[in-house]
């Protein structure tokens, strides 16, 4: 009789874990996006609100209900939350924003920083907004 309740109980705990695995959000996978490149960002459901964690690092912008477009702007690690209508996270992951190419390099003289890109002769690269 003891194998019996053991039996029920790992069914129950195996569909509870079912259970919240089906209303997890998206995947925690980290989105991986380049500076001063776009990357879209497909959702399965229509989204109502969007929140970038440092919109100095990445920057959001909604095409239509279910397709975000994400910019890198700076170097860094953000956060992407999309969260539909009735509140419930779309999406709930990481964005790492880096550079683009091997061929960049930084250049930092105190407090300014100077981003040259090397191919084959080095110049300074063009930044979004400057």
């Amino acid at each position: 009789m003891a194998r019996r309740v053991m039996k029920l109980t790992g069914a129950a705990v195996l569909a509870a874990c079912a259970a919240l695995y089906a209303a997890a959000p998206a995947s925690a996978e980290t989105i991986r996006v380049f500076v001063d490149q776009a990357r879209v960002v497909k959702l399965a459901r229509p989204a109502d609100t969007i929140i970038v964690g440092n919109p100095q690092i990445a920057d959001a912008a909604v095409q239509d209900a279910s397709t975000v477009v994400l910019t890198g702007k700076g170097f860094g690690v953000t956060n992407l939350v999309i969260l539909d209508r009735d509140g419930a996270a779309i999406v709930d992951e990481q964005v790492v924003v880096s550079r683009a190419s091997a061929n960049a390099v930084n250049v930092y003289r105190r407090s300014s920083l100077e981003a040259l890109s090397c191919s084959p002769y080095c110049e300074a690269q063009l930044r979004s907004g400057e």
